[in-house]
């Protein structure tokens, strides 16, 4: 039985998590506009088959902001190439140029728990900080960004600079999470909560603690901006409490709350839209090259509000031959 229902849930990953293009190791480009795009994909972090992650990165690029990205997934599952995950923030911030990274990791129950799943996130971005300048980036000007489950990861890795930094890491400008409603384990552990939280998190008071990213943080995090469904019961409540405790020990953190799906959470991020207008404010606040970069973008008209700008530089240019 137990085979049968990994059978299933991979049968399920594979015709749910569509890809922008085929996973492919190696170096890809293509066209855009006067440059091309490269894509680096299936990277390899660590020892095992899923500590891989890909690069989006352009021609000409020198000390750029990058955009780390964690997929969420219940800690069960999903993807790197989702499209979901990457297809408005590629087409957002890749004209703009940032370079972009999305990283997977071992899943559930592969990984025998997230906090092992934040050991492989964080052993991702010391490879990717180390790596950066090869593709034009600035290591310590990465923007840590993750979904659901993904933005849990971060606020574990994100708990500690220093911490990252004796392990072999470098700082960063600031963390993004968007829509966790895991962000204090024991309260929601404590209380009435999905079943799948138990899967995650087991019944140890001690590892809730453990695996709490408010209960970890200390006051070295870096800024962080949390994003919550105002629809989606609990979200907000553990956004304002992370927020409310980052403040109280002298960490710069933020609240941006949406009527938004869990869903569109993730995948309207990149519109043109006011919640994008608000994770950009912070990017912005977190870098001057990154300010200038985002102001440079073009404007996008509300006739068209979902069309990225990798098309639009494409029509462009195609109507101009």
């Amino acid at each position: 039985m137990f085979c049968k229902n990994i059978v299933i849930q991979r049968l399920i990953l594979l015709f749910s998590f569509l890809s922008l293009s085929v996973c492919v190791t190696g170096q890809t480009s293509t066209d855009y506009g006067t440059s091309d795009i490269k894509t680096f994909k299936n990277i390899s972090y660590g020892p095992d088959r899923a500590n891989k992650f890909d690069v989006y990165t352009r021609d000409g690029l020198s000390n750029a902001p990058v955009v780390f990205m964690v997929h969420g997934g219940a800690w069960k599952m999903g993807d790197k190439e989702s499209k979901s995950v990457i297809q408005n923030k590629l087409e957002r911030w890749l004209p703009a140029g940032f370079i972009f990274i999305s990283v997977n990791y071992r899943l559930l129950p592969r990984a025998t728990d997230p906090v092992q799943q934040a050991d492989d996130v964080r052993n991702a971005l010391i490879y990717a900080q180390n790596k950066a300048k090869s593709w034009g980036g600035d290591p310590e000007k990465f923007i840590l960004m993750g979904h659901s489950a993904g933005a849990h990861l971060l606020g574990l890795v994100s708990s500690s600079i220093s911490a990252h930094k004796a392990m072999g890491g470098q700082s960063w400008l600031g963390t993004i999470l968007l829509d966790s409603a895991v962000l204090d384990v024991p309260t929601i552990m404590g209380a009435r909560h999905y079943g799948f939280y138990d899967d995650a998190f087991g019944a140890s008071s001690d590892f809730w603690v453990k695996a709490s990213p408010l209960h970890q943080l200390k006051s070295d995090a870096p800024p962080f901006l949390i994003t919550c469904s105002s629809s989606r019961k609990g979200a907000c409540t553990q956004a304002n409490a992370f927020a409310a405790k980052a403040s109280s020990i002298g960490v710069k953190a933020s609240v941006v709350s949406k009527k938004l799906s869990h869903k569109e959470m993730n995948e309207t991020l990149g519109d043109n839209n006011d919640y994008t207008s608000k994770v950009e404010a912070f990017m912005s606040g977190l870098d001057a090259n990154a300010k200038a970069m985002i102001m440079s973008e073009p404007a996008i008209t509300a006739e068209e509000p979902r069309k990225g700008l990798l098309q639009r530089w494409r029509e462009k240019r195609q109507a101009a031959q």
